[in-house]
């Protein structure tokens, strides 16, 4: 009897142990066939400044053209300091695949532009961000 206590309990340890590690596996998800990057490293801390960000479909080396951008957010996450935020203005698109933002961030350092878009083709929304310093 003691041995079939001693079975139960692996066999549960042995599900618990596979309900978690598939548990964990269902978080993660793959990488994106999508590269974000920002024209220029640095933006004008006085009187703001605009940001291009070029989105290119990796596996093809195209850039992704007629993005619906819906997400933007603007904060200091690269310095640890997510919470501080500034104004995020879309200015729309210059030229294919490139899309331009207005920026104003309130103190130097460095600064996330983090974007949520719509890509044609893809069911699910495609995130992306950018870092860039303030000087």
């Amino acid at each position: 009897m003691l041995s079939l206590g001693v079975r139960g309990r692996v066999a549960a340890t042995a599900v618990l142990l596979f309900a978690l590690f598939g548990l964990a596996a269902c978080g993660q998800s793959a990488k994106s066939p999508y590269a974000f990057s920002a024209a220029s490293e640095d933006v004008p801390l006085k009187g703001g400044g605009v940001i291009d960000v070029r989105i290119v479909h990796e596996p093809t080396n195209k850039p992704v053209e007629n993005a619906v951008i819906f997400e933007t957010r603007f904060d200091m996450d690269p310095d640890s300091m997510g919470e501080m935020t500034a104004p995020v203005t879309a200015q729309g698109s210059p030229s294919p695949g490139v899309y331009r933002f207005a920026v104003q961030p309130t103190m130097g350092g460095r600064w996330a532009l983090k974007l949520g878009a719509k890509i044609q083709g893809e069911a699910d929304t495609v995130r992306g961000s950018v870092i860039v310093t303030a000087r």
